[in-house]
């Protein structure tokens, strides 16, 4: 079942051909250095420059003038035709349509219909040749059914659909506004949480859970002698470099009581290595599977140890992995591995991993979460435009503000309870937006349909 929205056309319609015209000239035809200018077409801007390397011979690009249209005939099911109605002078690639309207039907009026979920579903219907791809060739969009109106009934209806989409344009910017604040809102508790401004209150009702023995110094020294440990005794293991000391002038901000700062890599072991049986089943994970949005985790794939144990990043349970490739990395794709298959598993080389000793690994996925970490790595990654990554020693020396074990514990919960109620209020949004889409696509209905024409 194909997935464009078919629909029931119950109004009285001609077919599109005897309305339109082609266009073919080219360019060496035209003779002219004002058509030069290749455009392309997408579904969102129309005619637009695409920055899609031309051919460098372009004298057989049809050219474009005023109220011309143009689409390929590959794209055209997903809404990319493009209505010159800026009187834009150039040209596109002869694998595209062209073409413009007589003087019986309004150019504007076809461009709206064409893309309502009326001329959608005829598009599709009549560019589905049953192949792989559909292609919608002139003759096909000459098959086009449209309303049968005369040009004054047209232009009126026109008018009606104008004045209704000021009122939705300006119903949508809102929404557009109201998922960017939410946006924003996610990033200020994620930074108020790694800086303890979520629990003031719970520090002060727990002084006996951030002091003494549970004092985030202690942890440390705790996290130091087992990762010294597991260091000794983990098989092909070789001794870490010590991370530098931090300075005052590093700090960037006051810490609260009871916490201390350290480096990311001193609260774990960073790109561990599994070194388990190759006949083990464990979990993999590509990129793909890694999610942007916080608290997803991913679901893996089962493969065999031995075939994945070389050239992927290993993970195991309850690790912290964060994509270090643009744009994965800027975009906060980053997870904590949870229900693996026999507890570890191996998956995308675009990973760093921190493998957790003591210290909560849904704090330290907060942590990596937030826009000042983020946006500190943006600025220390290497390679070529397209290529970059965050270094290893950027991950590993990241300044960490370590909170108490409890307190860690408090943050992930406060953090997960108000990132569920923004999950809320974004769906609501969201279903805000799809209902303005909806009665955009609803006003078209009316104006079609009731009219009786």
């Amino acid at each position: 079942m194909p997935d464009w929205k078919r629909v029931r056309i119950n109004f009285p319609t001609v077919k599109l051909g005897q309305f339109i015209e082609p266009i073919k000239e080219t360019i060496a035809e035209k003779g002219s250095e004002d058509f030069k200018t290749v455009y392309g077409v997408t579904n969102v801007e129309g005619i637009t420059i695409t920055g899609k390397k031309a051919s460098k011979d372009i004298s057989n690009y049809i050219v474009i003038d005023k109220n011309y249209f143009a689409y390929n005939p590959y794209r055209i099911n997903v809404g990319s035709i493009g209505f010159n109605t800026y009187g834009l002078k150039g040209c596109v690639s002869p694998a595209y349509v062209v073409f413009r309207t007589k003087d019986n039907l309004s150019p504007g009026f076809l461009y709206v219909y064409l893309k309502s979920e009326f001329g959608n579903h005829l598009i599709n219907w009549y560019g589905n040749r049953g192949g792989v791809r559909n292609a919608l060739r002139y003759d096909d969009l000459c098959e086009i059914d449209i309303p049968d109106i005369n040009y004054k009934a047209q232009i009126e209806l026109l008018n009606k659909i104008d004045r209704s989409k000021i009122s939705l344009n300006s119903f949508s910017e809102e929404i557009t506004q109201q998922l960017e604040y939410l946006k924003q809102l996610r990033q200020r508790i994620l930074q108020e949480a790694v800086e303890g401004k979520l629990t003031a209150k719970w520090r002060v009702q727990h002084p006996d859970l951030i002091n003494g023995d549970n004092h985030a110094s202690k942890l440390l020294e705790k996290i130091k002698a087992e990762k010294e440990r597991l260091t000794k005794n983990t098989k092909g293991a070789k001794n870490a470099k010590a991370l530098p000391p931090i300075s005052e002038e590093e700090k960037p901000f006051d810490l609260p009581e009871g916490w201390v700062w350290c480096r990311l890599g001193n609260s774990g072991v960073v790109n561990p290595r599994n070194y388990i049986d190759d006949d083990l089943e464990v979990s993999f994970s590509p990129m793909a599977l890694i999610s942007e949005k916080y608290g997803i985790w991913p679901m893996c794939e089962t493969k065999r140890w031995g075939d994945v144990k070389k050239g992927f990043t290993h993970f195991a349970e309850n690790d912290v992995a964060i994509a270090k490739i643009t744009p994965c990395f800027e975009n906060s794709k980053a997870c904590v591995f949870e229900g693996l298959i026999n507890g570890y598993g191996a998956g995308t080389t675009e990973l760093h991993v921190l493998r957790p000793i003591i210290v909560n690994p849904k704090y330290i996925y907060i942590f990596v979460k937030t826009s000042s970490f983020l946006a500190d790595g943006e600025k220390k990654m290497t390679g070529v435009c397209g290529q970059k990554r965050v270094p290893v020693d950027y991950f590993s020396n990241a300044l960490f503000p370590l909170a108490p074990l409890a307190e860690q514990q408090a943050i992930v919960e406060r953090v997960d309870k108000l990132m569920s109620m923004i999950d809320e209020l974004e769906k609501q949004v969201s279903e805000r937006k799809e209902q303005s889409e909806m009665l955009m696509q609803s006003v078209l209905r009316e104006a079609f349909i009731k009219e009786r024409f």
